[in-house]
């Protein structure tokens, strides 16, 4: 009986009416990309002429959401999270005609990491499913390209910090749709679409590069 009265009391709470502010730590987990990014050349010797695929990579992020309940459908969030993410190209092995020897390439991708502070507006369709839609600023906290190479018995790897041939703030459009349950957990599935340039300096030929992801977070939300 306690243990029901405990649920039904947090199910209570969970109602977010108009007037009610709350907080929400999460963090989650999901791909990125950078748009009109190139496939990879290889310039080793034996190798020229050579090029790696490209492809999306692992992302995630941790952070805090806050938001205020402004009608029983609509709200405004405001957040702050360190979000990893980036671009990358295609593990591959390639035998060299120069060398004979098999080269192993994996883990090629360029890693960004931000700062991120999403604004959004959020309209509740119907109890705890909301659309949302806004903007987001990124700030540039470190940026490297890594890759790691294999031959025969010896392997290699490069760590090559690139932040100063990036821009340090990027501009998206956030968009995605949360469902609120009565814990309150909170599942936020988003997409950002990037709007500002990443390079610094454009390359002819090639058009520039812009952040992309969709990440699927888990939040505890709670009022204050």
């Amino acid at each position: 009986m306690i243990a029901a009265m405990m649920v039904a009391a947090v199910s209570a709470n969970a109602q977010f009416e108009p007037g009610t502010f709350s907080i929400q730590p999460k963090a989650g987990l999901g791909v990125s990309w950078l748009s009109n990014m190139p496939d990879l050349p290889l310039d080793q010797a034996g190798l020229q002429g050579m090029t790696l695929d490209k492809s999306p990579i692992g992302a995630g992020l941790i952070g805090v959401e806050f938001e205020y309940q402004l009608a029983p459908k609509f709200s405004l969030a405001a957040g702050v999270d360190y979000a990893l993410q980036g671009s990358g190209w295609k593990d591959t092995d390639i035998y060299s005609t120069a060398d004979g020897k098999k080269h192993e390439i994996s883990d090629a991708k360029l890693e960004l990491g931000y700062v991120h502070v999403p604004v959004t507006a959020n309209l509740y369709l119907f109890n705890g499913f909301a659309v949302k839609a806004g903007v987001q600023f990124g700030f540039l906290t470190n940026a490297s390209s890594k890759a790691k190479e294999k031959v025969d018995n010896t392997s290699m790897e490069a760590d090559v910090d690139i932040k100063d041939g990036l821009k340090k703030v990027d501009i998206s459009i956030p968009l995605g749709v949360s469902y609120q349950f009565k814990v309150p957990i909170v599942l936020d599935l988003r997409y950002n679409l990037g709007l500002t340039k990443v390079n610094k300096d454009s390359t002819p030929g090639v058009k520039d590069f812009k952040n992309n992801s969709v990440m699927l977070t888990v939040g505890y939300k709670f009022a204050l």
